[in-house]
């Protein structure tokens, strides 16, 4: 199975927090999972870390490749396509992060790890 991790299930995972669900643990754990975060998400780590609103992150921030290749990761790039369906979406979900990451699941046919139910709007597999 194809994953695409949401941010906060990104940090989630790398910190041990009990708030990630069991059912996204075992599968992001899972050997016959592949793995992609998309670069939305360093972006969206590395902002929210220079605001101060995700202290938690700060050592990610500064070593993102790393983490991924340790963690053995795949990195998901942002393509034109994928910034002209984004930008495209229609509804009430404000959050370009999240707006990006429906993009890229709609076009490389991936599930979503999320707890934001917001997703499930727009036609995306969603696990929590």
């Amino acid at each position: 199975m194809r994953l695409l991790l949401d941010t906060h299930t990104l940090i989630w995972w790398l910190t041990e927090s009990p708030a990630l669900s069991i059912a996204a643990r075992r599968l992001i754990a899972s050997r016959s999972s592949s793995i992609l975060v998309s670069a939305v998400s360093a972006w969206e780590i590395a902002t929210k870390v220079r605001l101060g609103r995700l202290d938690i992150a700060t050592d990610l921030a500064k070593d993102f490749a790393a983490y991924m290749d340790h963690e053995r990761f795949e990195s998901l790039s942002i393509t034109a396509e994928h910034g002209i369906r984004a930008g495209s979406l229609p509804g009430s979900h404000r959050d370009p992060f999240d707006r990006m990451l429906v993009a890229q699941a709609q076009i490389e046919s991936l599930v979503i790890i999320s707890n934001d139910a917001q997703l499930d709007g727009y036609g995306v597999s969603r696990v929590w």
